[in-house]
Formats: structure tokens, sequence, C-alpha cells
């Protein structure tokens, strides 16, 4: 790279990089992004199942809670740039956006490729050059400063590099970890890597019975070594394994530790969350009132999806064939206590293949959230999911790549003051 001015290496194009990369050519610097797969954007191109998921229309201090521990270190990037600002770039690169249930923000289109081509051409307008098969093997050092990158056995030096590679999840994109790796060479502290927001799986048959069941509102409490340690309120889905959907994803953020810490886990799901223990027994009662006659089997089917009713005989010990009049005050609380607390085992969880996010990465601890630079080494910036930061599903995580992104690349442009 020429000199003259001030040169800036972004490792990874992703949604993080291309951000970093843009901004920081917008604010002068000479920029070269490296990116080993043979396209940019590959993960952001089928986020929200292809339709990109970009934010969420939630207030500053519940996107920062979305984050946890953690979130606190976010807060300098967000008010620097949020969601309106994001919505109104892409809005201003012919991208309109609507937003959705629980504040979710898509294109109005539901075209992520959309959002990947602005975002290229917005890179490529700001003078950003773009290699891709450009794999990043090392990094240059002097000491405590980087100098640069190491790339198919050559040195491309630069005056600012910044990491952001992704996590691990979805590695058939390009996100394998690579960053976390680069890191560490450096001596900076990585938070082992594992899946976030990623289904579940269960014990014995009875999601495999119930696979392809979504349930729209449902409520689910997560026991972890036996104390309820989470609840959450949605949608959820039964699969051949186990469980997935939006609830079964957030949920999992707390499951997945506690789970490779070897503790037991007990999903709780209430089917019936509108109605509390007595206002349920008094609707029980009016059906088997005004359905007597009927079989019990056919009384559940105003209670309960289809697949449901084998599920809930098998596990309330009640008799289908039986008139529902045979119901009996026991008979009854049992179903009450089902329906309101049906649980299943889970016993482990899928792979980064499967995860939408990584949690673990860079201690965040080392890097300054006021500039996204390294508090260890000179010249190393990150942004995006190389770092310890992992959100709720909902656009929470894409804002935080663009957020530290575009802070990240405006101050490698920029360099220490």
């Amino acid at each position: 790279m020429s000199s003259g001015q001030r040169t800036v290496i972004v490792v990874g194009g992703g949604a993080a990089g291309l951000m970093a990369a843009g901004s920081a050519a917008e604010a002068g610097a000479q920029v070269l992004v490296l990116e080993k797969m043979d396209r940019t954007a590959l993960k952001l191109g089928i986020t929200g199942k292809g339709r990109c998921n970009l934010t969420n229309t939630a207030g500053l201090t519940d996107f920062i809670a979305r984050f946890g521990r953690n979130g606190r270190f976010l807060r300098t990037a967000f008010s620097t740039f949020f969601s309106g600002q994001l919505i109104r770039f892409f809005e201003a690169r012919g991208v309109r956006t609507a937003s959705e249930r629980g504040g979710r923000v898509f294109p109005v289109d539901n075209e992520a490729i959309q959002v990947v081509r602005a975002l290229r051409q917005w890179a490529a307008e700001t003078g950003a050059i773009i290699r891709c098969k450009a794999p990043v093997t090392g990094l240059a050092m002097d000491g405590l400063q980087v100098t640069g990158v190491e790339l198919n056995g050559e040195t491309l030096h630069a005056d600012a590099v910044i990491l952001t590679t992704g996590g691990a999840s979805y590695p058939s994109t390009g996100s394998s970890g690579d960053g976390a790796a680069l890191a560490a060479s450096t001596g900076h502290k990585v938070i082992p890597l594992h899946p976030a927001l990623v289904p579940l799986e269960t014990a014995g048959n009875t999601a495999q019975r119930l696979q392809g069941l979504s349930l729209r509102n449902a409520g689910l409490d997560v026991y972890i070594g036996g104390r309820k340690r989470d609840s959450h309120f949605g949608e959820m889905l039964f699969t051949h394994f186990g469980v997935s959907g939006p609830v079964i994803l957030s949920a999992s953020r707390r499951i997945v530790p506690a789970l490779e810490d070897g503790q037991q886990v007990t999903l709780a799901i209430d089917l019936k969350p509108a109605l509390d223990h007595e206002k349920l027994d008094a609707r029980l009662l009016r059906d088997i009132d005004a359905h007597g006659k009927q079989q019990t089997g056919n009384l559940l089917k105003g209670l309960l999806p289809r697949l449901l009713i084998p599920v809930c005989v098998d596990l309330t010990g009640l008799k289908p064939d039986a008139p529902a009049h045979q119901i009996g005050a026991k008979d009854r609380k049992r179903l009450r206590t089902w329906l309101k607390d049906f649980r299943l085992e889970v016993t482990g969880h899928r792979g980064f293949a499967e995860a939408i996010v990584t949690a673990g990465g860079v201690d965040v601890r080392e890097v300054d959230p006021a500039t996204m630079a390294s508090k260890m080494v000179g010249n190393l910036y990150f942004a995006g999911e190389v770092l310890d930061l992992d959100g709720d599903t909902g656009g929470y995580n894409l804002q935080a790549a663009f957020s530290t992104g575009r802070l990240a690349g405006a101050s490698a442009a920029v360099g220490p003051n």
C-alpha cells in the first residue's frame, strides 16, 4: 500500500468489516479489505432466513441489556451510530425498511442480498479496495505494535489493522474463529468460543413426535440445577432433535454454558400463558359441562394442537376414548398442571453450523470501548463478532456489528491521539 496517507487493513469482509472499511476510507485512510472467501458478506446474505434482520427499534438501555454482562461495553459505539442512523444509512442507498413484531427491522422487500449489495457498493465508492480469496495467516509485529498482516507468505504493512473476522458460527460462510486465534497470538485473552442463539436437543422422543409443530405464544421457564433461572415468552418450534424458534434461541444463551458445565437443564413450557391455574380450571370445567358426552380426545381438540393431543394423553394418563364427564378433580388437576408446566429435559445443543452467533471471543476488558482499539497492542482494532459480545435474537447482534465497525473504522483512520 502506498505512503502519503494513513493505511488501514481490515481482516474480514462481513458486516462489521465492510462498515469499518467504508468508515475508515471516508475518514481519509487508504483501506484494504482482506476476505478469505470468494465473496464478501456471505453470512450477512443468509441472516434472518434470507430476509436480514438489520436492527431493532428498542431503546438504547434495552438494547444494551440484551447483551448481558458485557452490554455496557457497547454504549459508546451505539451512542455514535445506532439504529436510527443505520436505517437512514441503508435507506439512503435504496434499501427501504419496515419494523415488525418485537421491533425487528427488515428490508421492505425481505431480501438480504439488497443489504449486501448496498454495503459492498458503498465500501467500493468510498475507495476501499477489497481482495477476496486472501486468507490472513498472522499479524506482523514489532514489539507491542502491529505493523501489518501475513498473507500467502508475504507481509502487507499498514498503520492500523482491524480484525473483523466474525465468530465461529456458520463456518461455511468463512466464520471459523480465525480472528480469535490472531488476537491470542498478540497476547490478548480470548474467552472460549461456544455456539449462541442455537437450537437445543432434548431427551426421549417427545420432541420428535411433535416435529414441525410451532407454538406462537408459549411461556418458557428454564430450570438449571433444579432452580428457575430464566423466563421467556413467544414462539418455539419442535424438531426431530429437540426444540428451536426465537424463545429457545434466546434461552440458549444461558443454557449452553450450563450444559458445558455439566448442569442439569429442564424446560418448563406453559401452553396456556394467558390463563392462571384458577382461570384454566374454570375453562376446563365449562368445557366438560358443555361437552361431557364427547370422548376426552375430542374435548382436547379444543385445547391443543392435533400433534399435542397424543403426547398429552400419554403424559397425563387421561383415557382418550372415555366420556369427558368422567374427568374427575384429580384428572383435571393433572391436566391443568401439565398444560401450565409441560417439561422437557435438555441433553445438548446443536453446533456452530446451526448457531446464529458465537459467544466468547476477544475479552472486551482489553479493548477501549471509545475507539475499539486494543489496550495491549498498538495499531490493532476489533469490531463485530470477534469480540466477546452476543445479544438476543431480533437484530441486536447485527446492529452491534455495524456500530462497532463504524467506530473501529473511524478510529483506525485517525490513529491514537
